[in-house]
């Protein structure tokens, strides 16, 4: 079925993502398509026609994201269980997540306008954060949740179970749990593995353990993760959901994670793979 409600979102303090905004616009009414702009970045662009983020959410059948990865994950957790492909457009260097380039933009809309896109379903995490025995957040993410200590507090003590059973105390500045997809991210960055976003599975990745045996792991996509604050000294630790949301922890609070019934489905480029984009990323075979 055509594609006739297509949304926008772009880096709003990009002037290049800016002037592909507009540029979109008058293609897609070209098309014969109606534009769903953001209201804030309608106003940068001078659209008359801005539309709430609520309104977007409940009318688009099609995403488009101008900018990097932090865009698109933004986008992405306002678009949480809706099922609507999402097409990341990266102006800058290469992203993960944002594999389309400009060159690339208009024919891949083609396809999606058709109905006919190349779409990854990326599974996302439930994440629910219980205080004294009762829930006091509940949210989902793409990347990965991060638990870390303050500037200048000391390392913390994060009791950590999987199904119930006891995996370890970790002793280090911080714990993050990411998806195949988040496993690019702070991950990796901190010594975890790649993982092909297609698979089904959670990584658990300590942040500077104080026991240098504690070495990341991978869990199955049923596991159900859950971390207790088990001592903070002065409770300066921090929850922080897709690099984007966050709020402090309290000793004693614990935070359940486990796979998420909903997912998040992105438009892949059609003239590379994701092992083209991880050599570029990376850099790998470079001299």
């Amino acid at each position: 079925m055509p594609v006739q409600n297509v949304a926008i979102f772009a880096k709003k303090h990009d002037p290049r993502c800016l002037g592909v905004a507009n540029d979109l616009i008058n293609w897609l009414e070209e098309k014969g398509c109606r534009p769903l702009v953001e209201v804030y970045l309608a106003s940068h662009i001078g659209y008359p026609r801005g539309t709430t983020a609520e309104d977007i959410r409940e009318q688009a059948e099609l995403v488009v994201v101008l900018g990097g990865d932090g865009t698109l994950i933004s986008v992405a957790r306002l678009f949480s269980g809706k099922g609507v492909p999402i097409v990341g457009i990266n102006l800058g260097s290469l992203g993960f997540l944002t594999e389309v380039t400009v060159e690339e933009l208009y024919p891949v809309l083609e396809l999606c306008l058709k109905g006919a896109p190349c779409v990854s379903e990326r599974m996302m995490l439930e994440v629910r954060v219980c205080r004294e025995g009762r829930e006091i957040d509940k949210q989902s993410v793409l990347n990965d949740i991060v638990i870390n200590k303050g500037a200048l507090a000391r390392i913390i003590d994060l009791e950590t179970k999987v199904n119930g059973q006891f995996l370890t105390t970790y002793r280090a500045d911080g714990l993050i749990i990411s998806t195949p997809t988040g496993s690019t991210g702070y991950s990796m960055s901190a010594g975890g593995p790649i993982i092909h976003p297609r698979m089904s599975c959670i990584v658990i990745t300590p942040i500077c353990p104080h026991t240098l045996t504690n070495r990341p792991i991978v869990v199955s996509d049923e596991s159900n993760i859950t971390i207790t604050v088990a001592s903070s000294f002065d409770e300066k630790v921090y929850l922080t959901l897709d690099g984007q949301v966050g709020f402090k922890l309290m000793e004693g609070d614990s935070v359940d994670v486990r796979s998420s019934l909903e997912t998040t489905a992105l438009v892949m480029s059609q003239s590379r793979d994701y092992f083209e984009v991880l050599r570029t990323k990376l850099k790998w075979g470079g001299r």
